[in-house]
């Protein structure tokens, strides 16, 4: 009777446990389950926890970082699920090459997780979809090309700039100092004499907020708890970065209308000075006509003027960091770099033109892109559709990573994919090669908008600091010390450090 009486006892707790149980169950089928049609055509991946997802097994600082381990053991298309969100990851180059190239299409929409939507609200460039980004990605290339982007005007811009860097740089006297701050605030005013029609002094307040505003906000959006949000939206409101980074985009909404209010005032209509004068005309044009529906209204305004500065701004100046770190730590290469420019150009100001006769330099630079692969997964896209990709089937509105450090780490592609060697982009005769796995500004209809621009600016803007110091790092620290460990962040910028700019003229 004494065994009858405790079964009977435990019936509750063992109810309670059979039903958790069978919630968790109903939970994983809801947010995991496939139906019976799609079984085995899906693609494989890690089995995933109700609601957790596979965030157990993810480095949330560095999840690149996972998902190019898992694609040796799952392939080159796999599944994860950051928390219940179902995600396709596209590993190696003709993987990704058929996806956003062959397929454009298909894999063209742009999958906006909570924390960007928070950053852009839907509008402007990188992170919308539809008519509104159409639209403005449109009018962003029109006019950045009007105003010069990629062209000789563009040029004579940076020529301009790079005399204000190195007399920045000449500050210091040879000591040591953080490149960050004036690599990044002179590449920043390229975009913004497109933008805005003029340059900042590299002490302007408001150019400084706006900057630190954006490194700030990017290097919070790959916090681990920025990674939980995006999974937990719900979580926001005990999120301490999601408050930061919503002050922040408060921030910069508030300076960015105190320059367009100074534009707006001293507008004319028949001299457009740059994209937001083009961006006002044409608003009022429209406001005029009777069209108060338009999509050139101040948020797209705000925001793509915003995106432009991220990808005009932060992507090149975080590259050139990098190329000035990975001289200092290969000195044998610096030096091989100085000894081709003298060469060809002497002490005269190198041009874009001087690219081809720099075959050396400009396998420098492309491998300091390729090694520094400084948008690792890319941004994440989405189907647009119902496709079969490889074989397996993906549902329309399935986020997409495109593993881009993948790619340009391909062990298929590059001979030593994991160190600095120029020679991936150099042929027998020394001759520079271009190389179809050199993804680093992504590829199909989602590529990087200012590619030519970038291009430009990296190649004057390195040449040139070449051209005038010889970097190195600081007293007392050594070649082997210089850390190539990228920081946490959306982008993958140097960890902070210190070199010296010693003039060589």
């Amino acid at each position: 009777m004494a065994i009858v009486k405790d079964f009977l006892l435990q019936i509750p707790s063992m109810v309670a446990c059979l039903g958790a149980v069978l919630f968790l169950l109903a939970l994983y089928r809801l947010f995991f389950g496939s139906s019976s049609e799609e079984q085995g055509i899906n693609p494989p991946g890690p089995r995933p926890l109700p609601l957790l997802g596979n965030i157990l097994i993810m480095d949330l600082k560095r999840p690149y970082r996972t998902l190019c381990k898992l694609s040796k053991k799952y392939g080159s298309v796999f599944t994860m699920h950051f928390g219940p969100k179902k995600v396709i990851v596209l590993a190696g180059y003709k993987t990704v090459k058929e996806a956003l190239v062959n397929q454009a299409q298909d894999f063209g929409d742009r999958d906006i997780t909570p924390v960007f939507h928070d950053l852009n609200q839907g509008h402007g460039i990188l992170f919308a979809n539809g008519d509104s980004w159409k639209e403005m990605r449109r009018f962003a290339m029109t006019n950045l090309k009007e105003f010069g982007m990629g062209k000789k005007v563009s040029e004579e811009e940076i020529l301009e700039e790079i005399a204000y860097l190195i007399e920045e740089i000449k500050k210091h006297e040879g000591k040591p100092f953080d490149t960050t701050k004036p690599v990044i605030s002179a590449v920043s005013n390229i975009i913004s004499v497109i933008v805005f029609g003029r340059r900042f002094e590299y002490t302007d307040p408001i150019f400084n907020d706006m900057m630190d505003r954006s490194i700030d906000s990017l290097r919070l959006t790959a916090s681990t708890s920025i990674q939980i949000y995006n999974m937990f939206p719900w979580l926001g409101p005990w999120i301490k970065n999601l408050k930061y980074i919503k002050k922040n985009v408060v921030g910069a909404k508030a300076d960015l209308m105190e320059i367009v209010r100074g534009l707006k005032e001293t507008l004319n209509p028949q001299m457009s000075r740059g994209f937001v004068d083009s961006f006002l005309v044409r608003k009022q044009t429209l406001e005029e006509s009777g069209n108060m529906d338009s999509l050139y209204h101040d948020d797209n305004l705000m925001f793509s003027v915003t995106n432009l500065f991220v990808a005009g701004s932060d992507t090149t100046g975080i590259t050139l960091c990098w190329g000035l770190l990975l001289m200092a730590k290969y000195p044998h290469i610096q030096d091989k770099v100085q000894e081709e420019i003298s060469r060809v150009k002497g002490s005269r100001q190198p041009l874009v033109e001087d690219r081809k006769n720099l075959p050396y330099t400009n396998a420098v630079i492309h491998e300091t892109q390729r090694l520094a692969s400084i948008v690792p997964m890319s941004i994440p896209h989405t189907t647009s559709r119902d496709i079969t990709f490889q074989g397996y089937y993906i549902k329309k509105g399935t986020c997409v990573i495109p593993l881009l450090t993948s790619v340009l780490h391909d062990e298929g592609e590059w001979e030593s994919p994991h160190t600095f060697n120029p020679a991936h982009f150099l042929d027998e005769q020394g001759r520079f090669i271009k190389k179809e796995a050199f993804m680093a500004f992504s590829a199909g209809r989602r590529v990087c908008l200012g590619e030519s621009l970038a291009r430009m600016e990296l190649f004057l803007f390195f040449t040139s600091l070449m051209q005038h110091f010889h970097f190195s790092p600081p007293p007392g620290v050594t070649e082997d010390d210089l850390d190539l460990t990228p920081a946490v962040g959306f982008l993958l910028s140097p960890l902070p450090h210190q070199l010296c700019a010693v003039s060589r003229v």
